[in-house]
């Protein structure tokens, strides 16, 4: 069997997880619960895979790693991400949870790379021991490359089983005509652009009729960014089907703690907030509710 770009670069740790090497920087693992509603609880039901890059130990911003990635590896540097985040999630990761993982729109040119990024994708998969029902791919905000290139890899990838996602609804090309070519099962709407709707009636009204109008197409929607526990309860009312967010858990390195969360949990259950102690590695307890509102799920360790 041919084997992987990205395993070229993985290292195998003691523990069970895995480490990507690419130049100067080590390439850790986060992973952040995306939790869905169920009847006024909120359980687990996704992770999604995001990077962590370390030189000399000390960390590197994603932001800066990926900005120093030169244009002729980027399409590389992504395959490894993924491999990473593939292998991490099946040693590691509840095997009933979904994954989400990232592919860049505007890498793809022409078939030969969607032929490239599918055979990687699966091969990784067969070695960790996934199923392409588990796994979401979650196409970014970025310009398209080549639109009839995306179009035919996204019909690729649910051909052989896997889930799709629009990435950052509402930010910059991530808007309604890529919805209507890539027809998604689930779609992400940006923290930013939901943040400001949701300070206006007028504003919570229209995500509203999004999310139904999604649904009525069979698209799920996630809320991104949640922060604050009055966003929580708004994402509910709106009829959102999952959110992510810092009020509910932060990222955490791989092996995570997110075991504790093996059942929905409530407010009431839950311990009051206390502060975290170190960055992508503690995880902390509950969120304290606002004494007029409902306030679900917990939170986990700073970024």
């Amino acid at each position: 069997m041919a084997r992987s770009a990205g395993l070229a670069h993985i290292v195998r740790n003691d523990d069970g997880t895995s480490t990507g090497v690419w130049g100067i920087h080590v390439l850790k693992s986060a992973f952040q619960p995306i939790f869905a509603f169920e009847a006024g609880r909120l359980r687990i039901a996704a992770y999604e895979g995001l990077i962590r890059a370390f030189r000399d130990g000390e960390p590197v911003s994603p932001g800066s790693f990926f900005h120093g990635v030169p244009a002729v590896d980027r399409f590389h540097v992504e395959t490894l991400t993924r491999t990473l985040h593939l292998l991490n999630a099946g040693a590691c990761l509840d095997p009933e949870a979904l994954l989400f993982v990232n592919f860049d729109p505007s890498l793809f040119s022409d078939r030969a790379v969607a032929e490239v990024a599918l055979r990687d994708t699966r091969l990784v998969m067969h070695e960790a021991g996934i199923q392409p029902a588990r796994i979401v791919c979650e196409m970014t905000e970025q310009k398209t490359g080549s639109r009839a290139t995306l179009h035919l890899f996204v019909g690729m990838l649910r051909a052989h089983g896997f889930r799709i996602a629009v990435d950052d609804y509402g930010a910059d090309d991530s808007d309604i005509s890529r919805i209507d070519d890539l027809r998604p099962d689930i779609v992400k709407f940006d923290a930013k652009w939901i943040s400001r709707l949701m300070l206006s009636g007028p504003g919570f009204a229209l995500l509203r009729t999004m999310v139904s109008t999604f649904r009525e197409r069979g698209i799920a929607t996630v809320f991104e960014g949640i922060e604050e526990t009055w966003q929580l309860e708004i994402a509910e009312r709106c009829g959102a089907s999952m959110v992510q967010g810092f009020v509910l858990a932060r990222p955490e390195l791989a092996p995570t703690s997110f075991s504790v969360f093996s059942r929905p949990v409530t407010a009431e259950a839950a311990p009051p907030c206390e502060a975290a102690a170190a960055p992508d590695r503690t995880f902390a307890q509950a969120v304290r509710p606002h004494p007029a509102m409902r306030a679900f799920g917990r939170r986990g360790s700073l970024r």
